[in-house]
């Protein structure tokens, strides 16, 4: 039996039929992939995450937007829906309904199974060509541990992690701290391990 060719969309007609659609899709060079529902534990850290940023960024020129905002990268290669972004500056969308982000200063992505090596290389390569971009940090959630990528003058990336409860990470970009405990406030793990209290 013939297999039948793969088709391949083109950025227009991929947001076309995203503003249709009654769930979420992500874009990747031509191909469309639906998203799929997220856990208890990846729903708790982006809700931690996010309410951590906005307290500390409430007062100043800054916005934080969560996993419904589209972020763009310049080669128009990749759509995607991160679990948290946050701009420094003026938000620069690609279009008047201010769906697509163009300037993420930071992106935070909480990692599953099924993500997480894609997270750590091929969506982390693609983000780099996004100019405005200084940080981005992974979270896992099935143990306590968040990874950091500083972009610095050389165009080069400082990496650090943490992976104690007690531990906090200061965010470079947009001089925030997350501190672990706050960040797991309320995950329970699957695995055996140190738990946050």
């Amino acid at each position: 039996m013939a297999s039948h060719p793969k088709h391949f969309y083109s950025p227009e007609e991929y947001l076309a039929l995203e503003r249709k659609a009654s769930y979420r899709s992500e874009y990747y060079a031509g191909e469309i992939f639906a998203m799929s529902g997220a856990s208890r534990e990846h729903n708790l850290i982006a809700a931690n995450v996010t309410t951590s940023l906005n307290t500390q960024l409430e007062d100043r020129d800054c916005e934080v937007y969560v996993s419904d905002m589209r972020v763009r990268t310049p080669d128009n290669l990749l759509y995607t829906y991160p679990d948290v972004v946050v701009t420094y500056g003026e938000s620069q969308f690609d279009d008047t309904a201010v769906y697509t982000l163009l300037n993420p200063t930071l992106i935070v992505e909480v990692l599953s199974p099924s993500t997480e090596r894609h997270d750590r290389t091929k969506k982390f390569a693609d983000y780099r060509k996004i100019t405005s971009l200084r940080e981005y940090i992974l979270v896992a959630q099935e143990e306590c541990r968040i990874t950091q990528y500083v972009r610095q003058a050389s165009d080069t990336w400082l990496f650090q992690e943490a992976s104690s409860p007690e531990e906090t990470l200061h965010l470079v970009s947009i001089d925030c701290d997350l501190a672990l405990e706050r960040v797991y406030r309320k995950v329970r793990f699957s695995t055996q391990g140190e738990k946050p209290s």
